[in-house]
């Protein structure tokens, strides 16, 4: 129990990778905060991680998009709970099309959920967590944030960001004894893609280097007890992102045509 009475709370985890970091973290013997819009989902995640590290578990509603329910989830959680330990921020959603014929309606919806509501969250707990001089912020980003391919104009620049703000912020608090990870995901085997390519085809065309979502929780649960900088994988696509940075021509080969299943 490596993670015994630790305090965890992941948004956008009714179901996917938040939902699996949340079980993993309560195998651990963790006290797990399960945050969602989907409540009727985040209570069952919360029930389950009860059964996992019979420990008390909390679910809580919130819509990262909207501050007013981000000063809410705060208030209740350190009213019920007291602290965070550590902060998953999960929560996000992509679309890929071409930027020609994009709704950028869409795109403002993007940016608040995937950055802006993230660093409304990130900053009042990371305010509490400056003042015990302990935490640990966990963003989950995306290979997308460090090689962009077509039709992901959008989501990418979402992604660059929360890699950028994360880099940044992890500078500032460490010496306020406050860790930052990011993580870079290639795609998941989850709904994401429900939304994200409402098609199908995509994780069929890239099923060889598609993630598996409790593999890479039980990665990211294990992060939280040794803190490292960067979770990258799969270790295909982290080679490719470096060429993409270093060689920039064969990153743009890379992209537009190997990487380029969408």
């Amino acid at each position: 129990m490596n993670l015994e009475d630790k305090v965890v709370l992941v948004t956008g985890s009714s179901g996917g990778l938040g939902a699996q970091i949340c079980y993993e973290a309560a195998k651990q013997g963790a006290i797990v905060i399960s945050c969602a819009r989907r409540m009727a989902f985040v209570e069952g995640v919360r029930d389950e991680c009860r059964r996992l590290s019979g420990k008390e578990a909390y679910a809580f509603k919130v819509d990262v998009s909207d501050p007013y329910s981000v000063d809410e989830l705060y208030e209740k959680v350190m009213e019920e709970v007291g602290r965070v330990d550590i902060l998953v921020n999960n929560a996000g959603f992509g679309i890929f099309e071409d930027f020609l014929t994009f709704d950028l309606g869409k795109a403002y919806d993007m940016f608040e959920v995937n950055i802006l509501g993230m660093m409304v969250l990130t900053q009042k707990f990371a305010i509490d967590m400056a003042e015990r001089r302990q935490g640990h912020i966990i963003n989950i980003a995306s290979m997308a944030g460090k090689m962009a391919t077509a039709k992901s104009t959008v989501y990418s620049a979402t992604k660059f960001a929360v890699l950028g703000f994360s880099n940044a912020l992890r500078l500032e608090l460490k010496p306020l004894g406050v860790a930052v990870t990011t993580v870079n995901p290639g795609p998941i085997e989850t709904d994401f893609f429900d939304k994200a390519d409402p098609s199908g085809s995509y994780l069929e065309k890239v099923g060889q280097i598609v993630l598996e979502p409790t593999k890479l929780a039980k990665m990211i649960v294990r992060n939280m007890r040794h803190p490292k900088r960067e979770i990258n994988q799969p270790f295909i696509l982290e080679v490719a992102s470096k060429f993409y940075t270093l060689f920039p021509t064969i990153g743009d080969y890379l992209a537009s045509g190997i990487f380029n299943k969408k």
